[in-house]
């Protein structure tokens, strides 16, 4: 496995780690601050921020995020509040708990679920990612918040 004969002649290098593109947040790690990256993502600890990704987003049983979701698909399993935008399937399974407006293609959600928002079926309309403002705790779009509506 750590056989010395993968060095690379002429200076390249090959790398021995898999070249799957998983980022995993575990159980008990806490983030303060947005997560942008290109790869799938698994959230099991605590993420309050925006989480961005061209490709898949997994919110384990024990996560939680607190923030906007920008992704390709989503299955969530644990807690979100904030403003979800997934380009193809939104899954919420059995003990989700989402708490924000939801912008989705396709949306599918299992019955002991609990979901507490609107659901556009235009993702392309979503506001932009992190263009929320917060006046007296309750949030708002940018957009809608000039002509004194509530998201």
């Amino acid at each position: 496995m750590f056989n010395s004969n993968n060095r690379s002649t002429k200076g390249e290098s090959k790398s021995i780690m898999p070249s799957s593109n998983v980022n995993i947040i575990g159980s008990g790690t806490s983030i303060q601050g947005d997560i942008v990256c290109e790869g799938d993502i698994r959230i099991d600890g605590q993420v309050n921020g925006l989480v961005s990704t061209k490709a898949k987003i997994v919110v384990g049983p024990e996560g939680e995020i607190t923030g906007d979701l920008v992704c390709q698909s989503a299955d969530i399993l644990g807690r979100v509040t904030g403003i979800i935008k997934v380009e193809e399937l939104l899954f919420l399974k059995a003990n989700a708990l989402v708490k924000g407006d939801v912008y989705t293609a396709h949306f599918e959600m299992e019955p002991t679920a609990k979901f507490n928002g609107r659901c556009y079926m235009e993702p392309d309309e979503a506001p932009a990612a992190g263009s929320r403002e917060v006046n007296n705790g309750r949030s708002f779009v940018k957009e809608e918040a000039a002509t004194g509506e509530e998201a």
